[in-house]
């Protein structure tokens, strides 16, 4: 072990706490998270065996939660790479204690979301029919497509700037090292391998920037490419891309928050992340007010029967409720909290964070099922109750979500050690002459 090493561990060994310190809490957490996976899993089966007459959904409600719930999970993927790359791109050095975070909920929310489709087949195996019968016409196509790219660039910049960090963990030994040293893909540290990580990165950062917000634009897509009324909308590319980006700084703003709180990063984590990350979050709560009233108003102000019979079922009828509670957790709530500095504490971003992401499954909820609950032909009005198994399913998904999380955080850092380290020999000085350079010669 070398002597800058021995002296990095002491200077931040509250990272590498999580890694070799395993407390009662740590067992019990994943006891319960396998509990509930394994009891989704036993649903699924059901499903698998029964077919999907378990579901609540039916005709003309052919889409449920399994699709509100993929648009939900695929949009929160927005928060990690897209964030990370942005922020790297730009040079922010406040990004150092927040990019692997951000970056491990693409990785994972991504696998969570992308078997979403799966479930919502009765036949688990024609999932194989895209691959030997795929038309290139068909939106699907292309969302499977995107979302795979989107995922393998996502992994390899996940696990790229992790090598640094990874040849710490096996300098330190253990009984892990055997693992380490074979992710570590024999990294020491010397310039040429710091030069060529760097450059890949870069290449990597600017690559996944319009991979990511494909990735959205090409879901609203399966949408917005019918004739439905409530679906059939230029506006949703952009606008499906802002709310995966909102719905992605806020699930983000949780895991900070959590994890804080969980392995005391006070120290990395500062108020001065929560301030810089919660005002870009405001920000985007108009950004997403301003789709939202733009989408509707056209709609209004052409008063197409059917266009106008499913807005008025979502204002005044049996969706109003989830309606305006949508426009409460993504505005009214977050503007308040947020925009007012007395209540812009943590706990006012938790809160705040909470409730965005609240709203945002709301708002999938709210595209998905009216506009199917209403067809055009001359039909009754749908019903759509979620059954026991896709309650079951999602809230595995959200417990996978959070084991994926804690189980990462066992065998690797949450916080990039070499990036902070960088942080403070490097970026000190180069945010100087940064400073420097935009100021006029005296």
């Amino acid at each position: 072990m070398s002597k800058d090493a021995k002296q990095n561990f002491g200077q931040d060994e509250a990272l590498y706490r999580p890694i070799y310190e395993t407390g009662k809490g740590f067992y019990i957490t994943v006891s319960i998270l396998l509990a509930i996976y394994i009891w989704s899993l036993y649903m699924y089966f059901t499903q698998v065996r029964s077919g999907l007459g378990v579901t609540g959904m039916n005709q003309p409600v052919t889409w449920g939660f399994y699709i509100v719930n993929f648009v939900f999970f695929i949009g929160i993927s927005h928060a990690g790479t897209l964030i990370s790359a942005i922020l790297r791109l730009s040079k922010a050095e406040w990004r150092r204690p927040i990019t692997r975070m951000a970056e491990v909920i693409t990785a994972i929310v991504l696998a969570i979301g992308g078997l979403h489709p799966i479930l919502d087949l009765g036949r688990p195996d024609r999932m194989l029919d895209l691959v030997s019968a795929g038309r290139l016409q068909s939106p699907l196509l292309w969302d499977v497509t995107s979302i795979t790219a989107y995922f393998t660039a996502s992994t390899v910049y996940l696990y790229l700037p992790m090598i640094p960090d990874i040849a710490k963990l096996r300098d330190r030994g253990g009984k892990l090292r055997w693992f380490y040293t074979f992710l570590a893909w024999g990294w020491h540290g010397t310039e040429k391998q710091k030069k060529i990580l760097n450059k890949v990165i870069n290449i990597l950062m600017i690559m996944v920037i319009p991979i990511a917000i494909s990735v959205h634009t090409v879901i609203s897509y399966i949408f917005s490419m019918t004739l439905q009324p409530g679906w059939h909308s230029t506006i949703f590319g952009p606008y499906f891309v802002v709310g995966a980006i909102f719905s992605g700084i806020a699930a983000l703003l949780i895991v900070m928050i959590a994890f804080r709180r969980a392995y005391h990063f006070e120290n990395y984590l500062k108020e001065i992340h929560f301030k810089y990350l919660s005002t870009l979050l405001l920000i985007m709560s108009f950004l997403w007010f301003y789709f939202t009233f733009s989408e509707y108003l056209t709609g209004i102000f052409a008063s197409e029967p059917h266009e106008m019979h499913i807005i008025l079922y979502k204002f005044t009828g049996p969706f109003a409720i989830f309606f305006w509670g949508m426009v409460a957790c993504n505005f009214v709530i977050p503007v308040i909290l947020l925009g007012i500095s007395r209540f812009r504490t943590i706990k006012g971003i938790l809160f705040a964070s909470i409730s965005v992401v609240v709203g945002m499954w709301l708002e999938r909820l709210i595209i998905v099922v009216p506009t199917l609950a209403n067809p055009t032909m001359p039909l009754p009005t749908g019903i759509y109750i979620p059954s026991l198994v896709e309650w079951a399913l999602f809230i595995g998904g959200i417990a996978v979500f959070i084991l994926g999380f804690v189980i990462f955080s066992k065998f690797f850092p949450l916080i990039s050690i070499w990036e902070i380290e960088e942080g403070r020999k490097e970026g000190i000085k180069e945010v100087e002459e940064r400073i420097h350079s935009y100021l006029p010669n005296t």
